[in-house]
């Protein structure tokens, strides 16, 4: 079947495997929303910002 250095490749490959499925979903699930989220949020307290500036002008 399988000799023991290829058992160890293959174990490799998945735990590689393993590791950028998690880091896709983490990445796709919390941290793209939560950056978009954010810039969101900071570009509309720019523009109530400027808007208080430029009626108080």
């Amino acid at each position: 079947m399988f000799e023991f250095d290829q058992y160890l490749g293959f174990l490799a490959f998945l735990s590689i495997l393993t590791i950028g499925f998690w880091l896709m979903m983490f990445l796709l699930l919390f941290a793209v929303p939560y950056w978009l989220f954010g810039n969101i949020i900071e570009l509309l307290k720019e523009k109530r910002d400027a808007k208080r500036a430029a009626r108080n002008a």
